[in-house]
C-alpha cells in the first residue's frame, strides 16, 4: 500500500480494518462483472481515490449522500470511500416508482447525490434536485488525474447506511443500520475464514440498496472471495456462470430456485463447484426443496432475514433427515450473535411449540426508520425487534414460520386462527403444482376464508386439490376457492407479492 494512504490505528472505522484485510491478500482477485475485474489491491487503490475525489468535489466528513446507481462494478468500492469519509450513505433504488425516489429524496435531507449516469432515472434525478451538489459516479471513480493523497480522519464521525425495504406490504421503507451492522459482518467474515471453510466465488444479484445486498456483498469481500456482480436474472445465465465461473455460493428467492428446478436444460449444467445455495425471501415448500436437493446436492442454506435484521436464523446443508423430516419447512437456527423469543401479544416469552410473534436481538439490526418515529418505537423495544412475523421454535431450538401477522387468516369458525405456509406447503406436495400462495378473503359468514392462488404443471381439479388440504390439515384449512393462474405476482426482489394478490382477488372477484 503506497505510504501516503497509511492506515491509521487509532481510526474507529470498519473501512480501516476492512482495508488491512484486502491489502493483506492485494494479489487475489476481488471483483468481477461481464470482462471488468479488479483485485483486492485495485479494489483499496479504488477506494482510497474515490474517498479522495469526493473530498475534492466537496464532501466533507459527516455528509448525507443519496446514492442511485445498480449493482455496478463500483458499487462496493464508491460505499467504502464514502463510509470511509464518515458518511451516510443512502441508497436509492433506481428500479422503484418516482414517486417513492422524490420521497426518499425528500426523507434523506442529503447533502449531495451521486448518481450512475448510465441511468436514466439517475440523470433525472440529477436535474431535479438542483440546487443539491449532483456527482456522477464517473466523476469520482476516474477522479482528478493527480489527486492529493487522501489522508483517513480517525475523528471522522461513525459512517452508516440507510436501504430500502423490499416492499412486500405495500409501502417500503427506509431502514437505517448503523456501522455496528458492518463491524458484524467483519466478525462473522472473520469467524468464517477462521473455521476454515473454502473462499468463496459469489454470484450476486443483489443491489447494495437492499440489506440482503450489503451482507452478501461485504461478507464476501471481508472474507478475501471473489464477488460476481449482475444486474440480470434468468435460470439460464445462472446455469452459464455457476458452470463456467465455478461458483461456490449464489442467493436465490424461492420463486428463482422453482425457475431453476423447472429449466429445461438446467440438469446438463455442472453445479458441482456450489459450496452454499442460499434461499431467502420467503418461504421454500418442502416438495420444492427435496427436488433442489436432488439437483444440487446437500448444498441449498435456508436463510430467514429482514431488511431490519438481515439474517436471523439458517439452516445449511439441507438434506432429507429421516429422523426429522419436519425439518425441510424450518428456518433453521439462530444465526452470529442472534437471540431469539417467540413472544404472545402482550410480550410475555412461549415456551417451545407455542405460536407467536417472532422477536429477536443482534448487532445485525436496524436502528429506526427513516422519518417513523412511531414505527420505530413499535418496532425497537427494549433493544428487541418485533419481526411481526409468526411461528415457534421446537425444543431443539429450530424456528418454524407460519405467517406474517398481517397475513393470518381469522375466522369464526371455532374462533381460529389459520396461517398461510402449511396450506401452501400442503399445496405444494401435489405432483401438477409448481407453486402456490394463500391469502384470507372477506366472507359474510366466517369473517376470513381461505383464498389459493395456484399456479400449475398440468390441468388438476380444485376439488382435487381442496380434498388434499382437508386430508392433511382439516377442512378449516382448505381453500374455500382457488384461482389458477399462469405466474404469481412478484415484488422487485422476487418475493411472492401478497398484497398484489389482494388486488387481484378483487379484479377476479368484485363484490357487488
Amino acid at each position: 500500500m503506497p505510504l501516503e494512504f497509511a492506515l491509521p490505528e487509532n481510526s474507529s472505522n470498519y473501512v480501516v480494518p476492512a482495508l488491512t484485510r484486502f491489502n493483506d491478500f492485494a494479489d487475489r482477485p476481488a471483483l468481477v462483472r461481464g470482462d471488468r475485474t479488479a483485485t483486492y489491491g485495485e479494489l483499496v487503490d479504488d477506494v482510497l481515490r474515490i474517498a479522495a475525489a469526493a473530498r475534492d468535489a466537496g464532501i466533507r466528513p459527516g455528509a448525507k449522500v443519496l446514492v442511485m446507481a445498480a449493482n455496478c462494478f463500483d458499487a462496493p468500492a464508491l460505499q467504502l470511500a464514502l463510509h470511509l469519509h464518515g458518511c451516510r450513505v443512502l441508497w436509492c433504488a433506481p428500479i422503484t416508482s418516482r414517486r417513492e425516489i422524490d420521497r426518499f429524496a425528500v426523507l434523506s435531507d442529503a447533502d449531495a447525490l451521486v448518481y450512475d449516469g448510465t441511468i436514466e432515472l439517475g440523470r433525472e434525478l440529477a436535474a431535479s434536485l438542483e440546487p443539491m451538489r449532483a456527482i456522477s459516479l464517473t466523476q469520482l471513480t476516474l477522479g482528478p488525474v493527480d489527486p492529493a493523497p487522501y489522508k483517513i480522519d480517525p475523528s471522522a464521525p461513525e459512517p452508516d447506511s440507510v436501504l430500502q425495504t423490499s416492499g412486500t406490504t405495500g409501502d417500503p421503507k427506509l431502514v437505517h443500520h448503523t456501522q455496528s451492522f458492518y463491524e458484524q459482518i467483519l466478525a462473522l467474515a472473520e469467524a468464517f475464514v477462521a473455521h476454515g471453510f473454502p473462499l468463496l466465488r459469489h454470484y450476486s444479484s443483489s443491489p447494495l440498496w437492499l440489506a440482503s445486498g450489503q451482507i452478501t456483498s461485504f461478507f464476501n469481500l471481508f472474507t478475501g472471495g471473489v464477488l460476481f456482480l449482475t444486474d440480470t436474472w434468468s435460470p439460464e445465465e445462472f446455469y452459464r456462470i455457476v458452470s463456467s465461473e465455478r461458483i461456490t455460493s449464489t442467493y436465490v428467492t424461492p420463486p428463482m430456485l422453482y425457475e431453476l428446478l423447472d429449466h429445461p436444460g438446467g440438469s446438463s449444467y455442472d453445479c458441482s463447484s456450489l459450496f452454499m445455495l442460499n434461499v431467502g425471501a420467503g418461504p421454500a415448500t418442502p416438495a420444492r426443496l427435496r427436488q433442489g436437493i436432488e439437483r444440487f446436492g446437500p448444498v441449498l442454506r435456508i436463510v430467514y432475514g429482514l431488511s431490519e435484521a438481515v439474517v436471523v436464523t439458517a439452516l445449511p446443508g439441507l438434506t432429507e433427515d429421516p429422523l426429522h423430516p419436519e425439518r425441510l419447512a424450518s428456518a433453521g437456527t439462530p444465526y452470529g450473535d442472534v437471540r431469539l423469543e417467540i413472544r404472545d401479544s402482550s410480550g410475555e416469552v412461549l415456551p417451545p411449540g407455542q405460536t407467536g410473534e417472532v422477536w429477536v436481538r443482534s448487532k445485525l439490526t436496524f436502528a429506526g426508520y427513516l422519518g417513523k418515529p412511531e414505527l420505530t418505537a413499535e418496532t425497537l423495544v427494549d433493544g428487541w425487534l418485533r419481526t411481526r412475523d409468526l411461528g415457534y421454535v421446537d425444543k431443539d431450538g429450530y424456528l418454524f414460520l407460519v405467517d406474517r401477522v398481517h397475513d393470518m387468516i381469522v375466522t369464526t369458525r371455532r374462533n381460529w386462527a389459520i396461517f398461510c405456509r402449511p396450506i401452501e406447503d400442503v399445496l405444494g406436495t401435489h405432483p401438477a403444482v409448481r407453486t402456490a400462495a394463500v391469502i384470507g378473503v372477506p366472507d359474510p359468514v366466517v369473517g376470513e376464508a381461505v383464498h389459493a392462488f395456484v399456479v400449475t404443471r398440468q390441468a388438476v381439479p380444485a376439488e382435487e386439490l381442496q380434498q388434499l388440504v382437508t386430508d392433511t390439515l382439516n377442512d378449516m384449512w382448505s381453500p374455500a376457492a382457488i384461482d389458477f393462474v399462469d405466474e404469481l405476482p412478484l415484488t422487485r426482489i422476487a418475493k411472492v407479492d401478497k398484497v398484489a394478490l389482494r388486488k387481484l382477488y378483487r379484479e377476479l372477484h368484485p363484490q357487488p
